[in-house]
């Protein structure tokens, strides 16, 4: 970049911030092919659903979306469906050795796992274990959930030890030449505060915004998890019992109940929440992949609601003034996740971020 004054400042980049070291190329490309391998599984059990099912292709996308059309009920669930795709998205950010791809696969990693010990305390039960032995499918189901291990345990191995190395200082990325670097210099305790505190407010916000907007959206799920079991009809320990126990709906079903999805969901909002707020800049990409989950299945809720005709009589009674309000703030705050983790100014700050308020110190002489 050349100033008007003759002087130049030089922008060239060094080593990308976004990118893994060369050392964790290995764990990066092993995590992809782990990731890839299963979504592929995932893939073949949708193939097949569509093909056993009384509906065709079409109708089996206009089921993705709106709850109330697919004509049969399918192996896979929802989740499942939006694990699939982002698997795939995070075996490519993987391959291509992105740093977001980290704590984005450690997520899945963890969400793999909690699945194979739900499904391996149900195997507990003998007559569970018979459903194995004499459905045509078992074999198959086995083998998909014995994938769901390793791959956990792949994907968790490679990539906890696949941390950068902390610098001692941040390294400066804009050099100035020529007249303008009196105009760009900061001296003082201006200079100080700036390197101290500037930089990482500046990148350290959004992730604390996503982290409040997670906490919150835990609470509110967590209360209405309390508030239905607090029912005559709810039963703590039966509620727990499915969640943990693979064995419980007597079938041999891949998609998840509700009870172990919608505690799953609670947890995950919370601890990525509490990251997040933390400022472990980090957690981007398992923020990114969750909102984004969390923003389809709310977009599926909205869209039964619509054809239910629930909008019309939510005000009727104050629970359902609640749940359209409920329902609003998470449409707003995974959207407003996804916004957020995906901007440049989140993860390690860039290029053009730095240049602009080096710009500005020069002319206004601090923030």
């Amino acid at each position: 970049m050349v100033m008007q004054d003759g002087g130049t400042v030089d922008v060239r980049p060094g080593a990308d911030p976004g990118r893994a070291a060369p050392e964790h190329g290995g764990a990066y490309r092993t995590t992809a092919t782990s990731l890839a391998l299963y979504s592929g599984v995932l893939l073949a059990w949708t193939a097949y659903g569509i093909a056993q099912g009384d509906g065709n292709t079409w109708d089996f996308l206009e089921g993705l979306f709106n709850p109330g059309a697919s004509p049969t009920t399918q192996i896979l669930g929802p989740y499942e469906w939006a694990f699939t795709v982002g698997f795939l998205a995070i075996a490519g950010l993987a391959l291509a050795r992105r740093r977001v791809a980290r704590s984005a696969a450690l997520l899945c990693g963890w969400v793999l796992l909690a699945v194979s010990l739900r499904e391996g305390v149900g195997l507990t039960d003998a007559a569970y274990r018979d459903l194995y032995h004499h459905d045509p499918l078992g074999g198959w189901v086995l083998a998909t959930r014995g994938l769901g291990l390793v791959v956990a345990l792949v994907v968790l191995c490679t990539m906890f030890p696949a941390t950068e190395r902390r610098r001692g200082g941040r390294p400066s990325t804009t050099a100035v030449d020529g007249p303008a670097a009196d105009d760009l210099a900061v001296d003082g305790p201006a200079a100080s505060g700036l390197a101290a505190n500037g930089p990482e407010i500046w990148q350290r916000r959004p992730s604390r915004i996503c982290g409040m907007l997670f906490l919150l959206m835990s609470l509110a799920r967590l209360g209405w998890l309390v508030g239905d079991l607090a029912t005559p009809e709810g039963n703590v320990g039966h509620y727990l019992h499915d969640a943990v126990d693979g064995s419980v709906l007597g079938t041999l079903d891949l998609a998840a109940p509700s009870a172990f999805t919608t505690l799953g969901s609670v947890l995950a909002l919370l601890v990525l929440g509490v990251l997040a707020v933390r400022g472990r800049r980090e957690v981007r990409g398992a923020l990114l992949v969750f909102a984004a989950l969390e923003l389809y299945m709310t977009v599926r809720t909205v869209v039964l609601l619509t054809v239910t005709d629930f909008f019309n009589r939510s005000f009727d009674t104050p629970q359902g003034a609640l749940s359209l309000v409920t329902t609003a703030y998470a449409l707003a705050a995974m959207t407003s996740v996804v916004v957020l983790a995906t901007g440049r100014g989140f993860g390690p700050h860039g290029m053009r971020a730095d240049g602009l308020r080096a710009a500005a110190m020069g002319r206004g002489g601090g923030l």
